[in-house]
């Protein structure tokens, strides 16, 4: 027990983390409205993320772009296509949430290392994940003035500022330190700064579950359904599932090989939850669909790696 518990206290937390905030939202309300706290949280994060990232092995890929612009493409454009047809059967709560999770970039952590787990080629991950990060700061705010104008109340230009000032400076920020020489600083301290990052998410979870709450009282609607709850469920891992797929069929029929099928796979279906939860947040949108979102990639991606793996062990 106590074993499974260490394996999965990450996700564990989350779960404990949200209903937490939400059942006690009324007392811990005061802190959301401290000025720069939550902005604050995900600057840190993000410079610690990024920090660790050996940005170096991307000229790999770029020598040889085509698996990287497919993971690339499938990230920023297919995902939110495919989450489109959602909005007919879920709430438009729920559905913004989605939405929102299929905008945002690929995760600067996870996507690299499942992708060396399954024996891919991470620098294909690694140049997913840094180009999709810098790319946010067009592609979600144009995303959500074309299908959530509605819900969203956020202008496109307030998005831009944030997304640059919250995600790409401390990226930029991040790598420019690796490059003045403290790489083997981030390297060494890899397991502390990733530890800051989570618990990072962890606090901008409780973040989230405040502002759900705040959004049900409101509205005066009943806590997420168990049907309701179902069903983006299974959407969510159909979404995944089949840009995962797609990413490894497409480039197998493209004669790419094996290693960066696996990382087109994994870095073209994989998402950010610490964007996500900022963005959802901003656009008053449900932040479950986030969530849940990645816990399903972690599922998935994890079955499907230990397939990949034990495919290289027999080898």
């Amino acid at each position: 027990m106590w074993a499974t518990i260490s394996k999965h206290w990450f996700l564990i937390s989350i779960g404990l983390c949200f209903t937490a905030g939400y059942f006690t939202a009324p007392w811990l309300e005061p802190i959301t409205q401290v000025p720069g706290l939550r902005n604050g949280v995900v600057l840190v994060v993000m410079w610690a993320m990024g920090v660790t990232l050996a940005a170096d092995t991307i000229r790999t890929s770029i020598a040889r772009p085509t698996a990287g612009l497919l993971a690339i493409a499938i990230n920023l454009f297919v995902v939110p296509l495919l989450t489109l047809p959602a909005q007919w059967i879920l709430p438009a709560g729920i559905f913004g949430g989605l939405f929102v999770a299929s905008l945002v970039p690929c995760t600067l952590a996870s996507a690299s290392v499942w992708t060396r787990r399954a024996g891919g080629d991470d620098s294909v991950a690694m140049m997913t994940t840094v180009a999709t990060n810098l790319a946010c700061v067009a592609v979600v705010p144009v995303g959500l003035m074309l299908v959530l104008s509605r819900e969203s109340e956020i202008s496109a230009t307030d998005q831009i500022i944030k997304l640059g000032s919250l995600v790409v400076a401390p990226l930029v920020v991040a790598q420019a330190m690796r490059r003045l020489g403290f790489a083997g600083w981030a390297d060494r301290n890899k397991p502390r700064l990733s530890l800051v990052g989570q618990w990072g998410i962890l606090v901008m979870v409780v973040f989230g579950a405040i502002a759900s709450r705040q959004t049900v009282d409101q509205n005066g609607d009943g806590p997420l359904g168990w049907s309701t709850l179902g069903m983006l469920l299974a959407v969510v891992a159909v979404i995944h599932t089949v840009a995962l797929a797609l990413g490894i069929g497409v480039s197998r029929s493209m004669g790419i090989d094996r290693d960066r099928q696996i990382a087109v796979g994994i870095g073209g279906s994989q998402k950010t939850l610490m964007v996500g939860l900022q963005i959802a947040i901003d656009c008053g949108v449900s932040v479950v669909p986030m969530l849940v979102y990645h816990l399903s990639q972690l599922v998935i991606d994890t079955v499907v790696v230990d397939r990949w793996k034990k495919k290289n062990d027999e080898r």
